[in-house]
């Protein structure tokens, strides 16, 4: 089953899944998810590829910390895995997590090799951010809020495995955890085009063309705006494609390692 819980390593204060040898790859996944949403990911790429998924701070098997405040936070929390590695990784994040992969590479260019953000926002409208900071601060960070609304984003009203998946981690979350990733998920607002303009590595921004919140025009901005941005748009897939959609991100991923690492 798509929830079952994958054996993890302790990696610098995170919780990871780790698997495969090879060039290494960094997986981060987004806001009340834990590893085993790249699951797909890791069984694609664990016979040619070093893969890493950490539970992020306060997700899966990693504890809570109450320090965790905004995005950076959760950069810094990351760094030491890519500091452990022989060499420069690919860093793959989803949601939030591709937020973090993208300061990683503007941030610590010496540790990436190269970043491919998956459903990723960038300057949302006004409307957007009123919204997703409204949801925010209803969070109380003692109990789990109601995951139906947040699964109906991602995955409209059928019923499937991967949302099911999805609909358990949302419900064990830890509240404090959630909120706490859930509100440097709202106040951040993606890259600047600065950054994006002085990206030093290959840089590939998919989403679905159903996404509605970190919509196919974004991912195209970010590619345009970056040296070296190149851009994927899923057809039929929403915000949690890694999982809807893995043949499509295993394809994509897979082509993009073996472009930077000829």
């Amino acid at each position: 089953m798509i929830s079952t819980t994958l054996p993890r390593s302790e990696l610098a204060g995170l919780s990871a899944i780790v698997a495969g040898t090879g060039r290494p790859v960094l997986l981060l996944h987004g806001v009340g998810l834990r590893a085993e949403a790249w699951g797909a990911q890791i069984k694609a790429l664990r016979d040619t590829h070093h893969v890493i998924a950490p539970d992020m701070p306060g997700h899966g098997q990693t504890p809570c910390n109450a320090q965790f405040k905004v995005l950076g936070d959760y950069v810094q929390a990351v760094l030491p895995l890519l500091h452990m590695l022989d060499e420069p990784a690919l860093v793959v994040g989803h949601s939030m997590g591709a937020m973090i992969a993208l300061e990683l590479a503007r941030s610590a260019p010496e540790c990436v090799r190269a970043v491919a953000a998956l459903n990723a926002i960038f300057e949302r409208s006004d409307g957007a951010k009123a919204a997703v900071q409204a949801r925010a601060a209803s969070l109380d960070g003692n109990t789990v809020p109601d995951p139906t609304p947040t699964l109906e984003r991602w995955f409209g009203t059928g019923q499937s495995s991967q949302r099911s998946a999805c609909d358990d981690w949302l419900r064990t979350a830890d509240p404090l955890g959630y909120k706490q990733a859930y509100t440097a998920f709202a106040h951040a607002d993606g890259p600047s085009r600065q950054a994006l303009n002085r990206l030093k590595c290959p840089a590939l921004f998919a989403t679905g063309a159903l996404e509605p919140n970190s919509t196919p025009d974004m991912s195209r901005m970010m590619a345009n705006l970056a040296p070296q941005g190149r851009v994927l748009v899923v057809d039929g897939a929403a915000h949690m494609m890694p999982m809807t959609h893995p043949a499509d991100v295993n394809s994509a991923l897979s082509a993009f390692a073996q472009d930077i690492w000829p």
